[in-house]
């Protein structure tokens, strides 16, 4: 039976009085890549937040391998569940390799060496293997969240939040970082992921889960989702984009 990394039972948020997610419930289980899409202000965001410790939600449980979150060391809860944003994130005034070894190196205690030697491999795969001592400024956007992601893997988490890390990349660049999440995807790790580039959706879901105004509209398999969707507010949804399909090799 396959393990289940989180669990999200019966999730509540609302900001000043207006609810953004109502009554969400999800189960991950260990290998699993869920996208989440829907219409901008459906809470696909504030579900990751929420996740991560950086939203408190109203009510509801998100469980970590059967544990309880959101009460207690959230250093360490966001330890095991990295994040990577839209926005890159990364230190300006610093080169790619120390974005990479700071996390690792002051907040897991891992010697300074071990660390350069694994962030110097995992850049050499995602093809950044002669920009370790570039700077931010001095890469693409592309180039950027291939950084990102790898300084969230750095830290050796259980699963991986990904909230719209193609939205600001030009469809070259989209590319890059989907051939990135797809390797990842291969090799089993653990994956939430927001998105509205529905190619990429397709491309690397296990299964996608549709959000509406704050409830859970569908959810099934991408073939099933993006070919013949079983709700009339999903028909809806997908009749405002134009793609064509992206198989996984």
């Amino acid at each position: 039976m396959e393990k289940i990394v989180l669990e999200i039972r019966n999730l509540i948020k609302s900001f000043d009085g207006s609810g953004v997610l109502d009554g969400i419930s999800l189960k991950v289980r260990e290998g699993e890549v869920i996208v989440v899409v829907g219409a901008s202000g459906c809470g696909k965001s504030t579900l990751l937040r929420c996740v991560n410790g950086l939203e408190q939600p109203d009510s509801g449980e998100i469980l970590l391998d059967g544990k309880p979150i959101g009460h207690g060391d959230m250093v360490e809860v966001r330890r095991q569940i990295g994040m990577v944003f839209q926005s890159y994130d990364l230190f300006p005034h610093m080169d790619v390799m120390g974005n990479l070894t700071l996390g690792p190196v002051r907040a897991l205690k891992r010697p300074r060496a071990e660390v350069e030697k694994e962030a110097e491999a995992a850049l050499a795969r995602v093809g950044l293997a002669d920009k370790a001592h570039a700077l931010p400024r001095q890469l693409s956007g592309g180039q950027k969240q291939r950084v990102a992601l790898v300084r969230a893997l750095l830290m050796h988490p259980r699963m991986l939040l990904l909230d719209e890390i193609t939205a600001a990349l030009d469809p070259e660049m989209v590319r890059e970082v989907l051939n990135v999440v797809l390797d990842l995807a291969r090799d089993g790790m653990t994956m939430l992921i927001v998105t509205h580039e529905m190619r990429f959706a397709e491309a690397v879901a296990d299964r996608v889960l549709f959000l509406d105004a704050g409830h859970v509209a569908e959810e099934a398999p991408p073939a099933q989702f993006f070919h013949h969707p079983q709700t009339e507010r999903a028909r809806q949804f997908l009749n405002t984009f134009e793609f064509d399909s992206v198989k996984k090799s």
